[in-house]
């Protein structure tokens, strides 16, 4: 059974494995509450999941550790159970969905695994392993429904608490659940007053839909830019474990996520993956109840492919107006441009592209620009947009319209 002491237990075991992440003080990111960050971003294969992975290989017989292990995951599990196996000198076979960033499938296999990619999602993923399992006789290192891999996450748990002293609330995100259930173990039985809570996307609610319904629920299908946290079903320890030490769940969307991401990249020069910086998100979007508190959130990955983040990054320029476009409609005639970039550059607006095309006016000689530009945020896109239409010009669609 899980156990505080088998957490204590764990930070010793995993002391020459793991980095003990110092927690970040944040600066412009959530100024209603004292915000600290856990970089588990930073641990040697990026993310959290090496703890529990590592723990749990720790605890394996001589007989387990010859016939090997197998796990399935995303991409973040795979790579702490490649490590851990590798440096317990145990052979390793991952299963991950074919979905997963090419950047994860080829660290998985720096790490000295074997991979097998399986068609369709964690899910998927999971019960092909069970299925090799039953086959090869491996030992199946399961991402979070594990009593010692979830002993191993609470780790987390107490290095925050050693580090800071009377912090209010601990922000977790949630996948299937092991991060959040060691935490919350953990913290619970140490200071019970502070409050845990754990946030998801709406793209993959499971956990949260669970809780709500006070019973464990299977998503039909899971769409999220948060890859990590992308869990069709919680497990059954995980989801006890929630419903007896979590304070909260909520959710945040994807374009919040992205937010966050760009915020932890502009604010704190950190790279976090989507589900990395869900509970940034949650923080930065006021899920909880947190202003005056002293929080900490816990930046659980930065694993994102270059491809990805590049993405995101402009989805996250985009949602807060720092990147927009303008469509104008206007008379076909010279020196129509000059005298928009001329307003545009007054109102200190920055043109990074520019697209003309004709037809579907309402005039003949009628004509649309389209304008890309930098801008401050979306009071400065309405001040650029108000100045346009007090000169004459017809905006009949902007960027913000559509994000609404």
């Amino acid at each position: 059974m899980l156990s505080l002491d088998k957490v204590f237990h764990a930070q010793t075991v995993l002391k020459s494995i793991i980095r003990e992440t110092n927690v970040v003080r944040a600066y412009g990111i959530a100024p209603d509450c004292e915000l600290y960050l856990k970089p588990e971003n930073l641990q040697i294969t990026g993310s959290f999941k090496v703890r529990g992975s590592a723990y749990k290989m720790a605890l394996l017989s001589d007989e387990e550790k010859a016939n090997g292990v197998i796990a399935c995951s995303a991409g973040n599990h795979a790579q702490g159970v490649a490590l851990a196996a590798t440096k317990n000198q145990i052979q390793s076979l991952i299963c991950l969905p074919d979905t997963a960033p090419i950047s994860k499938v080829e660290a998985t296999k720096g790490f000295g695994a074997n991979v097998c990619l399986v068609e369709g999602c964690y899910d998927d993923a999971y019960q092909k392993a069970l299925k090799l399992k039953e086959e090869k006789g491996y030992t199946f290192i399961h991402p979070f429904d594990d009593e010692n891999v979830i002993a191993g996450q609470g780790t987390i748990a107490l290095e925050i608490i050693n580090e800071l002293d009377d912090i209010d609330a601990i922000v977790v995100p949630v996948g299937g659940g092991g991060l959040i259930s060691g935490i919350a173990y953990t913290v619970k039985q140490i200071r019970p007053s502070v409050k845990v809570y754990g946030v998801q996307v709406t793209g993959a609610p499971s956990m949260y839909n669970s809780v709500r319904t006070n019973q464990i629920e299977c998503l039909s299908s899971v769409s999220t830019i948060a890859d990590g946290i992308a869990v069709k079903q919680p497990g059954e320890n995980t989801f006890a474990l929630v419903k007896n030490y979590v304070d909260e769940i909520a959710l945040v969307s994807d374009d919040e996520v992205a937010s966050a991401i760009l915020a932890l990249i502009e604010k704190q020069k950190m790279i976090a993956e989507g589900a990395g910086a869900a509970a940034v998100a949650a923080v930065m979007f006021h899920k909880f109840n947190l202003e005056g508190k002293r929080v900490v959130a816990v930046v659980s990955g930065g694993n994102i492919d270059v491809t990805s983040l590049s993405r995101v990054i402009d989805r996250g320029l985009r949602n807060s107006g720092r990147s927009t476009s303008l469509l104008i409609e206007l008379m076909d005639k010279p020196g129509q441009l000059k005298e928009i970039s001329r307003i545009i550059a007054d109102c200190g607006g920055n043109v990074t592209g520019v697209h003309y095309e004709k037809g579907n006016t309402k005039s003949v000689n009628g004509c649309f620009l389209r304008i890309e530009m930098e801008t401050r945020d979306y009071a400065h896109v309405q001040l650029i947009t108000e100045s346009l239409r007090s000169e004459g010009f017809r905006i009949v669609w902007f960027e913000k319209e559509s994000l609404i």
